[in-house]
């Protein structure tokens, strides 16, 4: 415990030093929540590859994928290697181009304020549910290796996470996701290697056909399309990625980034997914497959060695939280607070960035608080808009389609019907059709606005 506590505290504080060096740069807006926009392309591949790789990446899909095969890797990390490809292609350059400070800036733009209140909130919900997960996750970490109980661990972790968010803005947290990157690499290639080299690589290939399939018996034809469309879809709008995305010195950087993280996210997400496979094999009968890595590591490596990947579990959490926090924290600020103040300065503005930083991770602190468990807030994360963010973003970027009410009419469709449709209808593919409901709301009354806007230009 003491070794861990010793090794944990120099790892915190190595990065803490680095915001704090950064955090002497900033001196506006742009430079806290857009890093300047000087952000190079390797700086940023690692920055989008480590605010989608969690800590669900390593222990989720290893314990999946060891339950159930290679198709309990589905969403996480196929359906996510899909969806930076789309976020290049799609999103990248265009968000780009139109020199944002936020997505929410961008709704503003090309719809009204109305929209892009309704969806600043929706994105601010998301981010803070997926937050408190994040900090449920760290904080269980944290106390299974040092035996420090649950809320003191949860203190600790807010103290931090507060610290250097709030400090070193969006390139403080680009520059600890690469050092982040590197150790969760490091941690988890050491584990996979250590164990072929300990049982030889015939125990990796000897799986079955079923372990081998992404398709389950159990599924039909909608489901299976419904369990890859929900991770490749519905994450492709988020502030936390597009912030990324506007940060970057050119639109050529912004889109080469996207597609670079891609692969190096199916490269690195490989491992919990062999992991998973070898499971079995090596380490038979798991009865909790959350607790299967780090069984893994107990049984093939030595202390050290068990220190570093725990150390590659806390950088996944870290740089997924960090990010989420200084993404909302922007978005709360900048497009809901600062707009009431009538001439903010940009030393204003840059206070306002720091406390909606803060005003985030203390929401998201609480609600982990009094949640049942990290499973329960992800789930509803997913919940919250992302099939109506999807569709009006879409729509927005590359059409000229669509006003103001067809977009908020799209977003409250999104909102609702997706519970209702999974938990409340338990139908099949609820994201899928919540996908559909919505590009019909969008285009039925994108095309009423149409016909309205022609009626009074005939009128005159």
């Amino acid at each position: 415990m003491t070794v861990f506590f010793i090794f944990l505290l120099l790892y915190l504080g190595v990065q803490f030093f680095i915001v704090y060096l950064i955090s002497k740069k900033i001196k506006n807006e742009k430079d806290y929540l857009l890093g300047g926009q000087q952000v190079p392309t390797f700086l940023l591949m690692f920055s989008l590859f480590a605010t989608w790789f969690g800590a669900e990446t390593c222990i989720g899909t290893s314990g999946e994928v060891y339950e159930k095969g290679i198709s309990g890797g589905r969403a996480d990390p196929f359906g996510y290697t899909l969806c930076l490809l789309f976020l290049g292609f799609f999103v990248a350059k265009k968000i780009w181009n139109a020199n944002y400070t936020t997505l929410g800036d961008f709704f503003k733009n090309r719809f009204d304020e109305k929209t892009e209140k309704l969806a600043s909130i929706l994105l601010l919900l998301s981010s803070v549910v997926w937050g408190a997960a994040q900090f449920r996750a760290l904080s269980q970490v944290i106390s299974s290796n040092t035996q420090l109980p649950l809320n003191l661990t949860f203190g600790i972790t807010f103290v931090f996470v507060v610290s250097y968010s709030t400090l070193g803005g969006l390139l403080g947290d680009i520059y600890n996701d690469f050092i982040q990157g590197i150790i969760l690499i490091l941690g988890l290639s050491v584990l996979i290697f250590t164990i072929l080299y300990a049982e030889g690589s015939d125990v990796l290939f000897n799986q079955t056909t079923e372990r081998l399939s992404f398709i389950t018996g159990d599924e039909t034809i909608w489901q299976r399309i419904d369990r890859w469309a929900a991770p490749v879809l519905g994450s492709l709008i988020a502030q936390e990625s597009v912030s990324r995305l506007l940060a970057a010195r050119s639109p050529q950087v912004a889109q080469r980034s996207a597609y670079y993280s891609s692969l190096l996210y199916i490269f690195v997400g490989a491992i919990p997914v062999l992991l998973g496979l070898l499971g079995p094999a090596v380490l038979p009968g798991v009865a909790d497959k959350e607790q299967f890595l780090t069984l893994l590591s107990q049984k093939y490596l030595s202390l050290p060695l068990q220190y570093l990947v725990v150390g590659a579990l806390v950088a996944a959490i870290l740089s997924t939280v960090d990010s989420i926090l200084i993404s909302g924290g922007g978005i709360l600020s900048h497009n809901l607070i600062i707009p009431l103040i009538k001439v903010p300065t940009e030393k204003t503005k840059l206070r306002f960035n720091r406390l909606g930083v803060f005003t985030m991770s203390f929401i998201a602190l609480t609600i982990a608080w009094f949640s049942e468990g990290i499973y329960q807030l992800v789930e509803s994360a997913s919940y919250l808009g992302t099939a109506g963010l999807l569709v009006v973003t879409l729509f927005g970027l590359w059409t000229s389609f669509g006003k103001a009410k067809a977009a908020l009419a799209t977003f409250l469709v999104g909102l609702l019907f997706h519970p209702i449709a999974d938990r409340g209808l338990e139908l099949e593919s609820p994201f899928l059709l919540t996908l559909c409901l919505c590009v019909l709301t969008y285009t039925a009354l994108g095309w009423f606005e149409q016909q309205e806007l022609t009626t009074q230009e005939n009128s005159f």
